[in-house]
């Protein structure tokens, strides 16, 4: 005799069709322990006849959740729900901001075999120069002409990824103790190092456009020591906000820096989304920005070549720290860059990289409807602001029911302040997984989770 299923049949509460919602329903209560591992689960047939739904529906739903490990099927006994290594395997990961894939395993083979001819163990076995072959910088010089800034090749250097590339911009700009300003929620990269050096921290208040103006001059103005100073500052796609800076706004940071003779790092790396008519801050004030870009945020996560761009004055400084913290960047990643560069690769990857965003983007403000703040670009991460308390509290809920998310506090530079939100990646689950993930993050929303939120003014 067959034992009955444990779990009480229903429907998710998301929008969608029905075999969705019962993927949602079921992925939820598996994902809160309220069905067991080896829990078996209601026969097709049943299941259809208690929700009044199609045999067919039932089957597709049960293949879904098959596919994402969540339940196995045993021939002649039914469907059960998988095993603990199994499970593990279905937490959604919300946390980590990554692009979504657009390389296929046939474009790497492809790439790997071109490059077989020109790495040979001769070339492999040398030292490349510590800023970069001539050619490689030229090329990225190119590239970063097309897509955001115009600057000499000799102004460059290519580093083991934008974070190794900000880790030297920090340095040069903000000497150990130095006074660090940025925005008061920022990227948890950014913060980690800054803590890393012992850097002064101090928060700026930001709107719906990113730093306030306003809030850099009281900052500037209110200084008591006159030593170096330096703004860090991300205008397109600010992390964790998303917001984007429009003209003005970067042409009042740009000339509230040059009166109070304030270093900008500027990290670009969102650049693949910046509208065309917003130059970069490091074009409006080249004489004091180190510009920070990367291939990984506007490719793919393994292309691990970073780039910093430096005025004349700091080249010599910069290769200098470059040489120490990395004798060089890794050959073979250099290759695969000069490669998707010159055959037209990155351009391909990156405008399928965009198209992709935009999609996930819709599906989050579907899923949000309101609840998300305001972004004029469709970049891969998106933003739920709430006070501290209620963020921290939604970030908990999600990870009982399986769903992870950036601790809140990580991307505070004050972790004390009031005023946060939730980071939702989008770009790294495959679409059923991000699906999944939203509804759970509506759900808790709908049920009070994060009390009364709602951008403010000034966070």
């Amino acid at each position: 005799m067959r034992l009955a299923s444990p779990w009480q049949p229903r429907l998710g509460e998301t929008a969608g069709p029905p075999y969705e919602r019962l993927v949602a329903a079921l992925a939820e209560d598996i994902a809160a322990g309220s069905v067991p591992a080896g829990a078996r689960l209601p026969p097709h047939r049943d299941l259809a006849f208690q929700l009044g739904i199609g045999l067919g529906t039932v089957t597709r739903a049960y293949a879904v959740l098959e596919r994402r490990g969540l339940v196995q099927s045993e021939r002649g006994r039914g469907m059960f729900v998988a095993g603990s290594i199994l499970r593990a395997r279905t937490v959604v990961d919300l946390s980590v901001n990554t692009p979504p894939q657009m390389l296929s395993d046939r474009l790497m083979t492809a790439t790997l075999a071109t490059l077989t001819g020109r790495l040979g163990a001769e070339s492999f076995g040398r030292y490349c120069p510590a800023a970069g072959r001539d050619d490689h910088r030229m090329l990225m010089a190119r590239w970063l002409a097309d897509h955001r800034l115009a600057i000499a090749p000799d102004r460059l250097l290519l580093c083991n990824g934008a974070q190794h590339a900000l880790s030297i911009a920090l340095a040069l700009a903000c000497p150990r103790g130095g006074l660090l300003l940025t925005e008061a929620v920022t990227y948890p990269g950014a913060i980690a190092l800054a803590r890393h050096a012992d850097y002064r921290m101090k928060p700026l208040d930001i709107d719906e456009e990113g730093l306030r103006p306003e809030a850099l001059d009281r900052a500037l103005r209110s200084r008591t020591d006159h030593g170096p100073v330096a703004l860090y500052v991300t205008p397109t796609l600010q992390n964790p906000t998303a917001a984007t800076m429009g003209l003005a706004r970067r042409q009042d940071i740009v000339r509230l820096c040059r009166a109070h003779d304030v270093t900008i790092v500027e990290d670009d790396v969102y650049s693949l989304f910046t509208p065309p008519d917003l130059p970069a801050l490091a074009a409006l004030a080249p004489e004091r920005s180190l510009y920070v870009n990367g291939l990984s945020k506007n490719l793919s996560p393994g292309l691990r070549i970073g780039v910093l761009a430096t005025p004349p004055g700091l080249i010599d400084r910069a290769l200098a720290m470059l040489q120490t913290t990395s004798t060089m960047a890794s050959p073979l990643c250099n290759l695969i860059m000069a490669q998707w560069l010159t055959d037209g690769t990155a351009t391909s990857v990156g405008a399928s990289v965009r198209a992709e965003a935009a999609r996930r983007m819709a599906m989050a403000r579907a899923a949000l409807p309101g609840q998300l703040a305001a972004s004029g670009s469709n970049g891969f991460h998106a933003w739920l602001p709430m006070p501290m308390a209620a963020a921290l509290h939604v970030a908990e809920g999600a990870a009982a029911l399986g769903v992870m998310v950036t601790p809140p506090s990580a991307l505070a530079v004050d972790p004390t302040v009031q005023l946060s939100g939730i980071r939702l990646c989008l770009g790294a689950p495959p679409p059923d997984e991000l699906a999944h993930g939203l509804a759970v993050i509506a759900k808790l929303l709908a049920q009070g989770a994060g009390g009364d939120y709602g951008l403010p003014a000034v966070i």
